[in-house]
């Protein structure tokens, strides 16, 4: 399936971002929730792909905020009837390569302890536990991770 960088503001993207914060927003209390909206989402610092089924339907979604020092993932998401076919490892592989395009050499993600398979994802693609970077303070419902590329 094709990824691409896209706008995050269309109707199909922004049903997967509901879906995301459906599944997470019950998970954890409100100050524990780190999503970034859809302004923050299309700032020109944000590189926003979406994963496309053969229809041409959004099933996968996420995004990397170039920060300064770092990259910050952001609204990783695939569509539970699409999972297993190994979406979410070639998404975050595609924003990896375009932040390394852009020089980018570390990336770093915040996430709820209790995403099992999004915590596996990320350990699997390299990333280790680390405690909390830029503005996030410490917070029991926050894994941190990142990784070191080249």
């Amino acid at each position: 399936m094709p990824i691409i960088l896209e706008a995050p503001g269309q109707p199909d993207v922004l049903a997967l971002i509901e879906a995301l914060d459906a599944y997470q927003k019950p998970l954890y209390p409100a100050e524990s929730h780190h999503g970034i909206d859809l302004n923050a989402l299309s700032q020109p610092n944000v590189l926003f792909a979406v994963v496309r089924d053969d229809t041409g339907r959004a099933v996968g979604c996420g995004g990397i905020a170039l920060e300064r020092d770092y990259g910050e993932l952001k609204r990783m998401f695939v569509d539970p009837q699409q999972r297993g076919k190994g979406l979410a490892k070639a998404l975050l592989a595609f924003l990896e390569a375009e932040a390394m395009q852009r020089g980018c050499r570390l990336f770093t993600l915040e996430t709820g302890y209790l995403q099992d398979d999004a915590l596996g994802l990320y350990a699997r693609a390299g990333y280790e536990r680390c405690g909390p970077f830029g503005d996030y303070a410490e917070d029991p419902n926050s894994v941190f991770m990142r990784k070191a590329v080249g």
